[in-house]
């Protein structure tokens, strides 16, 4: 298959990502152990859904396969119509760049490079030209509040503000989805509830589809939908809009 071409299947353009029947199954040493046993799920264009659920149900494995990280076992995995199975690991991670940004909990900046320079990366990773960088990078920092923060290096930075250039950095190359994996699990109180409006924001006003991972119900009361997760399954399904959650006082 030629870079960048993807197959695309009839699943509709409101459908943002479409799970079949996923399973997945790894092995350690020859014991199989089963992360994903026969998840379906749909998520809309311009949703925001959180999943919840305790450690090791695979909450992080569905996020994975979502994210083009991995492959399922069994099962289909579609994202913005392009069924990730029949992409080539070449064309998966051309897709990661392009489609789907990531926020992490511990923000994975790359401490020797400012703020601009980190959220450059992924534009410089798709051979954008120097001025367009640069216009993207200013456009970005200035969304999320962080233009006189441009050359700051991380370790100059509070958490919250790391977490905002992390937020930039996944907005970098226009993605279809952004998946965040405890967004606001090392920050405080305060802090947190600035980055979930933040994505709030940017979900009600640019559009923009969010898939969150939490342990927390506070967090996951900012989503429009939440699903719960146990042995591998979808377990609980709520069922629409939510009212806009209070935010946390500080302490």
């Amino acid at each position: 298959m030629e870079p960048g071409k993807h197959i695309v299947v009839g699943s509709g353009p409101a459908v943002m990502v479409q799970l079949e029947n996923a399973h997945k199954v790894y092995m350690t040493g020859l014991v199989p152990v089963r992360a994903l046993a026969g998840v379906n799920l749909n998520v809309a264009k311009g949703e925001f859904l959180a999943i919840m659920g305790p450690s090791g149900c695979g909450k992080s494995t569905l996020l994975n396969l979502i994210g083009a990280i991995d492959r399922p076992s069994t099962g289909r995995v579609r994202v913005a119509g392009v069924d990730l199975l029949g992409l080539s690991d070449d064309d998966l991670s051309d897709f990661r760049r392009d489609r789907i940004g990531f926020v992490h909990q511990f923000y994975n900046l790359i401490a020797s490079l400012t703020a601009a320079e980190n959220v450059e990366l992924p534009l410089s990773f798709k051979g954008i030209a120097a001025a367009e960088r640069a216009k993207r990078v200013e456009e970005l920092l200035e969304l999320v509040g962080l233009e006189d923060r441009a050359s700051h290096t991380p370790s100059l930075l509070s958490g919250g503000e790391q977490q905002r250039v992390a937020i930039a950095r996944a907005l970098a190359n226009h993605p279809d989805l952004i998946l965040l994996d405890e967004p606001t699990g090392d920050l405080d109180i305060t802090s947190g509830d600035a980055i979930l409006d933040l994505l709030a924001t940017l979900n009600r006003e640019e559009g923009v589809t969010l898939i969150l991972v939490t342990h927390n119900p506070l967090v996951a009361a900012w989503s429009a939908r939440t699903i719960m997760m146990e042995d591998g399954r979808v377990v609980e399904k709520d069922g629409g809009p939510k009212p806009a959650p209070v935010k946390s006082e500080a302490a």
